[in-house]
C-alpha cells in the first residue's frame, strides 16, 4: 500500500507540474519528501590524482629529457631515440592519458597570469617550464621523443615526402596564430581550446568524439608521407621551443666532427631542418641594402598594426565562444539558442542561479571589453610574425657545411646514421 501511495503522490505531483509550465521558476513546487525511508545517496566523485603521483610524473618527465639528451648528444644513437619516444607514448601517452602535458599547461600559465582567482598546480608549472630548459641548454630533445604527440608521429613516418620550401613557411604562420589564439581564450577563462582540440588525446583516453578521431586519424595518415604535420604546422608550443631552441647552449650536429659535404644526409630529414651549403654570392651595393632594410623597418610597424586593427573589428565574434557572452547575447536577441516551443536548458540553468540579467550583461560586457584588448595584441603578434617572416626570406644567409637549422631541428637524430664521419678518438 505505501508503494502505492509514493506512486500516486507522484502522478499528482507530475499533473500538478504540467499544468505550471507558464509559472514562474520561484512558483515550482520543492522536491517531494517521500516516506519509505529512504534517503538520497551521496555524490561520488573520483579523488583527485595523489601529489605524490603527479611529483613522479615530474620526476619521470626529467629522466626521459635527460636519458633522450645523452642518446643524442653523446651516444649519437638514433635507435635510442626510438626507444624512448615508445616509452613516452607507453608513459605521457596510453598511461597518463596525455593530461597533464607541456602543451596543454600553456594554457595554465596564461590563466594564472591574467586571473588571480586561478591557483595553478607547481607540477603544470613545472611541466611547462623544464622542457624549455633543456631546450636552452640542449635543443629542442623534447620534441625528439618526450612529448607523446610528437613521438607518436615521428615513429609513423615511414615515407616522408619533402614539403616545398615556400609552403614550409607559410604553414608554419599556423602555429603563431593558433598559441595567440589559446592565450586569448585561456587567459579571458573562456575556454582551453588546445585540449578541446587535441587530434590525439582521444586515441589515448579512448574516449574521443566520432569527429575528433576522425580528425585524429587525418592527422596519422598525413604524417605516413608528411613527417609530424601536427608539430611543424600546428603545435603551440614547438614555436615557443622553437625560439628558445636559436640560442641554445649545445644543439645535435650532424657530423661528429668535420663535414665532408658528401651530401648522404641531404635526403635523411624529414623535416626539411637542414641547413644546406650556400655558395657566397656577389655582395649587393650598400644602397640597395640600406633601402630594403628601410623598406622592411617600415613595413613591419604597419603589419603589427593594421593586424590587431583588423582583428578588433572581429573581437565581438572571437567573444562569443565565451558561454556568458554567448549566453547574454541570447537573452538579449530572445534567440533562445535557436530552440522552439520551450526554453533552452541554458537559460533554464541560468535562472536557477538566482543572478540577475543585468549582472549577466554587466559580466558579458567585461569580458568583451577583454578580448577587444586581447584582439588587439593577437592582431599585432600576427603581424609582427608575417613581418619577421618577410624578413627571413630577404635575410642572407651563408652556410658552408650541413649544419641542422637550431629554430625546426627536432633533434629527432635520422641525419646521424647517414654520415660516414665517424667521432674523433681522443
Amino acid at each position: 500500500m505505501r508503494k502505492v501511495k509514493n506512486i500516486a503522490i507522484i502522478f499528482l505531483l507530475a499533473i500538478m507540474a504540467w499544468q505550471t509550465t507558464d509559472v514562474a521558476a520561484i512558483n515550482r513546487f520543492p522536491k517531494p519528501e517521500f516516506e519509505s525511508g529512504h534517503t538520497q545517496p551521496a555524490t561520488v566523485t573520483p579523488a583527485p590524482r595523489a601529489v605524490f603521483m603527479e611529483y613522479l610524473d615530474v620526476a619521470v618527465l626529467i629522466a626521459a629529457l635527460s636519458l633522450i639528451t645523452w642518446f643524442i648528444l653523446k651516444k649519437r644513437s638514433r635507435k635510442g631515440v626510438f626507444w624512448m619516444s615508445v616509452f613516452a607514448i607507453l608513459y605521457f601517452g596510453f598511461y597518463r592519458e596525455g593530461c597533464i602535458c607541456s602543451i596543454g599547461a600553456i594554457q595554465n600559465v596564461a590563466l594564472a597570469l591574467f586571473n588571480e582567482g586561478y591557483y595553478i598546480p607547481v607540477t603544470a608549472i613545472l611541466f611547462f617550464v623544464i622542457p624549455i630548459l633543456y631546450t636552452l641548454f640542449f635543443g629542442r630533445t623534447f620534441c625528439a621523443g618526450v612529448c607523446p604527440l610528437g613521438a607518436l608521429q615521428d615513429i609513423i613516418a615511414f615515407k616522408p615526402m619533402p614539403v616545398k620550401a615556400w609552403l614550409e613557411k607559410v604553414l608554419g604562420i599556423i602555429p603563431y596564430i593558433y598559441l595567440g589564439l589559446a592565450v586569448l581564450y585561456a587567459a579571458t577563462g573562456t575556454d582551453f581550446i588546445i585540449c578541446r582540440y587535441d587530434p590525439f588525446v582521444g586515441f589515448y583516453r579512448l574516449d574521443a568524439s566520432f569527429f575528433m578521431f576522425v580528425i585524429g586519424a587525418l592527422f596519422l595518415l598525413i604524417g605516413v608521407f608528411i613527417a609530424r604535420p601536427y608539430c611543424r604546422f600546428l603545435c603551440p608550443y614547438g614555436v615557443i621551443l622553437g625560439l628558445v631552441s636559436r640560442f641554445s647552449f649545445k644543439h645535435m650536429t650532424i657530423t661528429p666532427a668535420e663535414c665532408i659535404n658528401c651530401k648522404l644526409c641531404e635526403k635523411s630529414c624529414p623535416y626539411g631542418a637542414i641547413n644546406m651549403p650556400v655558395p657566397e654570392k656577389e655582395k649587393e651595393k650598400t644602397e640597395v641594402l640600406v633601402k630594403r632594410y628601410i623598406l622592411l623597418g617600415i613595413l613591419v610597424p604597419v603589419l603589427v598594426f593594421a593586424g590587431g586593427l583588423l582583428l578588433s573589428s572581429f573581437h565581438e565574434n572571437l567573444a562569443m565562444v565565451n558561454s556568458k557572452v554567448k549566453l547574454a547575447s541570447e537573452i538579449l536577441n530572445n534567440t533562445n539558442y535557436g530552440v522552439v516551443g520551450r526554453e533552452a536548458i541554458e537559460i533554464t540553468a541560468f535562472k536557477s542561479t538566482g543572478q540577475s540579467v543585468e549582472e549577466l550583461y554587466s559580466e558579458a560586457a567585461n569580458i568583451v571589453d577583454q578580448f577587444y584588448m586581447g584582439s588587439w595584441f593577437l592582431g599585432g603578434f600576427i603581424g609582427l610574425v608575417f613581418g619577421l617572416t618577410l624578413i627571413g626570406l630577404t635575410v642572407f644567409k651563408f652556410h658552408t657545411d650541413y649544419s641542422p637549422n637550431k629554430a625546426t631541428c627536432h633533434s629527432c637524430a635520422r641525419c646521424m646514421g647517414y654520415c660516414p664521419v665517424k667521432p674523433e678518438k681522443k
